[in-house]
């Protein structure tokens, strides 16, 4: 018998001038927020669409937690959990680990291009690798994924998103430099994320070949 696979979407409770603060900068507070709640929610429906839930369950780690379960954002039937204290490194660590039994993918939701053959592309990838990643065109990472058996939570824990420089173009590398070498890691296709106004022109030129 499989285990199930678990598919973790890391989102905010979206909240003008506190949501895409970095895009914000750029095209302004509405428009950022505007943004973030429309692509979250297509990237949410879209990866848990008919015909895909006997796949992987879609798990949603939130913060703020105080906001969570107020706001009416969350599609119905989807389960939220907090993501935690601590910085982005640890919340990823505990959203993780702290799942039932089976494979997990952790992905962001501010990365339009998240199709769901990207999803099923990284579970795969696990039946023969114990992490996977899929590189961001900025250096970074827009998922990665953790086989978790028999053993490896608790011999990932110390090391697991320790060290990272995060919003740099190292934080992928850093990820990898701080895993334990014996652990056999795999990548799929590199995706961008959308932190900038820039990388949002980008994505919708991108949108119009």
């Amino acid at each position: 018998m499989s285990l199930q696979k678990h598919l973790v979407i890391m989102v905010k409770v979206p909240q003008i001038g506190a949501t895409k603060t970095r895009l914000a900068a750029g095209i302004g507070p509405l428009a950022a927020w505007r943004f973030y709640r429309n692509t979250t929610d297509q990237v949410i429906r879209r990866l848990g669409r008919h015909g895909l839930s006997s796949k992987w369950k879609i798990w949603l780690a939130v913060t703020p937690e105080r906001l969570a379960a107020n706001t009416r954002f969350w599609p119905v039937g989807v389960q939220w959990v907090g993501q935690g204290p601590g910085d982005l490194g640890q919340r990823m660590a505990s959203s993780m680990l702290a799942l039932p039994p089976g494979p997990v993918v952790l992905i962001g939701s501010d990365v339009p291009g998240i199709q769901p053959t990207h999803i099923a592309s990284a579970f795969d990838a696990l039946e023969y690798n114990d992490i996977v990643f899929g590189p961001a065109e900025d250096g970074g990472f827009w998922l990665v994924g953790l086989k978790r058996r028999p053993f490896m939570p608790g011999r990932l824990r110390p090391g697991l998103f320790r060290c990272v420089r995060w919003s740099s173009d190292q934080a992928l590398e850093d990820t990898i430099a701080g895993l334990d070498p014996r652990y056999r890691v795999a990548r799929i296709s590199t995706l961008s994320d959308v932190d900038t106004a820039e990388d949002l022109r980008r994505w919708q030129q991108s949108q119009k070949k």
